[in-house]
């Protein structure tokens, strides 16, 4: 062994790996490195142990290191050297044929078989790979091109023939994402291919499952699809992940149930599911849990959610439906209240206070999505034309009665502040019907606000009243200066400056 000039890896583990990497150089071909001197005497014949590898430089690669943000682009195939350019190691060996690379020269050498082994031979390592990054940085691997182009169909019609001289050399410049183009040949030569990604992390294998779709390595696809599948993903990842499958093309068999968690199989959307959420939130018994599955489908449902990109998630009719199976709830009730029904059922059933505010919470809560959306002018017509409640209102207790003015309330300020656009007749049926009711219950409803500011109501009735016709604000506005000053701030909505507004109008030339 002393006079050979054979070079091999050591075997690593339960099979040998058939490649080494590293930044350096591509080292002098193997008939050109110097023989070992002849032992001196028997006892300098003894095989000595193998020098400890070099040092580690700071700039190789690790095949372990931590994963690669950046997905591995596709490789630019007008830079790759073709078969006809592949070229052997210079078997002269001058100065002039010296490689690109400029690092220290990385040597790996290989041991015989131990003693009692099974007698096959380790791989040699007869193909040189170079990858080149777009900004001149390059990873030199030494490969067994038996294994290489087994694994890849890409590389099985680049490498050079066997029958050359010397070593062997292939070069692919133009590269992307290096680290994730040598993770993908590191990946041919791993035993448990699965181990290897689950520590290397998700985005660091969706890099490398790109890598491999476009070098056709399908074992390395198959792979990675397999793993990505079977973990957990945070939203960036999942990002990753759907920008590789837009770009690349993937056998069904393989790539099936990544897609399931990627895309909605079934033909219903997102519109029937908002339905069900919101309906089964409006006939929820519990306040604190009802309260708080209203702030979370708000924000899905939400215009600006990151969660919904247009309109075909919120089904309008479907929102409707709800709106009104409310309102008729609320009939129900009054009805109930005025034919003698109990504050407090003995029977179990919630106190008819607790049922009422419930179901106009829901129908304010259904007028904010409504809002969101711009789908609320059906809504201002839907609530003008409850005269049914109008007229139960005159009748029903106040401690009930002011919880019908919140839902005006609520409609009153989306009018003055023009995030509803709708004809002038729905307009002043809404007032002729609910501004009555309004003055009212204006005490009620500084008393039990709720939530709600009654200054930014009286603001916002004020310019709403104003977008009616004039012959209409003066109906309206006598109607509240007589109410104002028999009750005062206490009990009525302060509409001194719209009222000012429309004398002026009226009046003033």
């Amino acid at each position: 062994m002393a006079d050979s000039t054979h070079h091999t890896i050591r075997r690593a583990a339960a099979r040998p790996r058939g490649w080494c990497c590293s930044f350096a150089g591509v080292p002098e071909s193997p008939e050109h490195r110097r023989a070992l001197p002849a032992p001196a005497s028997a006892a300098d014949a003894v095989p000595k142990p193998p020098p400890p590898p070099p040092p580690k430089s700071p700039l190789a690669p690790s095949s372990h290191g931590s994963p690669s943000s950046k997905l591995a682009g596709l490789i630019d195939t007008r830079r790759i050297l073709s078969p006809g350019r592949v070229s052997p190691i210079d078997s002269e060996g001058s100065p002039a044929a010296a490689p690109r690379e400029q690092a220290a020269p990385f040597v790996a050498v290989r041991e015989d078989e131990d003693e009692g082994g099974d007698g096959g031979e380790a791989p040699a390592l007869d193909l040189r790979l170079c990858l080149r990054a777009s900004d001149g940085r390059c990873v030199a691997m030494d490969l067994d091109s038996a294994v290489l182009c087994g694994s890849s169909a890409f590389f099985a019609g680049m490498v050079p023939d066997a029958s050359a001289a010397g070593g062997r050399r292939v070069e692919v410049d133009g590269v992307d994402d290096l680290e994730a183009f040598k993770d993908a040949v590191e990946l041919m030569f791993e035993p448990d291919a699965l181990r290897w990604l689950a520590r290397a992390g998700v985005s660091r294998a969706t890099a490398v499952l790109q890598v491999c779709s476009s070098i056709a390595f399908d074992k390395g696809v198959e792979s990675c699809l397999k793993y990505i599948e079977a973990v957990p993903w945070s939203e960036s990842e999942e990002e990753k992940l759907k920008h590789v499958f837009a770009r690349c093309t993937f056998g069904e068999s393989v790539s099936k149930d990544v897609l399931a968690r990627l895309q909605q199989q079934c033909a219903s959307g997102s519109e029937d599911l908002a339905v069900q959420l919101v309906e089964s939130i409006t006939s929820g018994a519990n306040n604190g849990a009802r309260k708080e599955m209203q702030s979370l489908v708000s924000g899905l449902l939400s215009r600006s959610s990151v969660y919904h990109k247009d309109l075909s998630g919120v089904n309008k009719g479907g929102l409707y439906r709800i709106c009104r199976s409310c309102l008729s709830s609320l009939v129900e009730l009054f009805m109930e209240d005025s034919d003698g029904g109990q504050a407090m059922a003995p029977s179990g059933r919630r106190p008819m206070v607790e049922r009422i505010s419930q179901q106009t919470e829901n129908l304010n809560w259904l007028l904010d999505i409504l809002l969101n959306n711009d789908m609320a002018e059906e809504y201002v017509e839907l609530w003008g034309t409850q005269e049914e409640l109008i007229r139960m209102h005159e009748r029903a207790s106040p401690m009930f009665r002011y919880e019908l003015s919140r839902v005006s309330a609520s409609v009153f300020m989306a009018l003055g502040r023009g995030r509803i656009q709708c004809p002038s007749d729905t307009r002043s049926q809404l007032f002729r019907g609910w501004f009555r009711p309004m003055l009212v219950d204006f005490g009620w409803l500084q008393r039990c606000s709720k939530g709600l500011d009654v200054r930014v109501l009286e603001e916002n009735l004020g310019q709403a009243l104003l977008t009616l016709p004039l012959h209409l604000q003066q109906s309206l506005f006598v109607e509240w200066f007589q109410c104002f000053a028999s009750r005062g701030t206490g009990g009525c909505p302060n509409l001194s400056r719209a009222f000012q507004v429309w004398w002026r109008r009226s009046f003033v030339n």
